[in-house]
């Protein structure tokens, strides 16, 4: 099992795979235009410069996991901040210690930068992913999420 950060020069096989395995996640939200909009969003998240990251899990030469972050700057931290987007691991292939080896190298790659925290959202009746942030130092921030699709 090997886990890398995809640089921005990926080829589009590549690209492809990430977004059939991230279509897994998708599906089970119902959005029929996932993987027109997960294929934009790879794209504009490999373009040099770009604040998104996305580390990723071969197993055999096959895409089984990964991680999809964005860099931002936070005001209450004082400095630049991972959004953990998603942390997603292919249905065949949890329980292998795969999410942790990700969320791992995903905070390495945090240290490294000189990151002052990380943020994520997740569900809030997924009790194995939260036992897996907790287990590393996530804690729960009370808050309400807000959104507007701006077309």
């Amino acid at each position: 099992m090997e886990v890398f950060l995809v640089e921005h020069n990926a080829n589009q096989t590549l690209r492809d795979e990430i977004a059939h395995l991230m279509m897994g996640q998708m599906e089970a939200i119902g959005d029929s235009h996932a993987l027109t909009n997960l294929t934009k969003a790879i794209d504009l998240a490999l373009l040099e410069g770009s604040p998104a990251k996305i580390f990723i899990v071969q197993e055999a030469e096959q895409i089984v996991g990964l991680a999809f972050f964005n860099i931002g700057i936070s005001l209450e931290k004082g400095g630049h901040y991972m959004w953990l987007n998603d942390l997603y691991v292919h249905k065949d292939f949890r329980q292998k210690g795969i999410a942790k080896k990700l969320l791992l190298h995903t905070l390495f790659w945090a240290e490294q930068n000189d990151l002052k925290g990380i943020e994520l959202e997740t569900g809030v009746n997924n009790i194995a992913t939260k036992r897996l942030y907790n287990s590393f130092g996530f804690y729960d921030i009370v808050s309400k999420r807000y959104g507007l699709d701006i077309k």
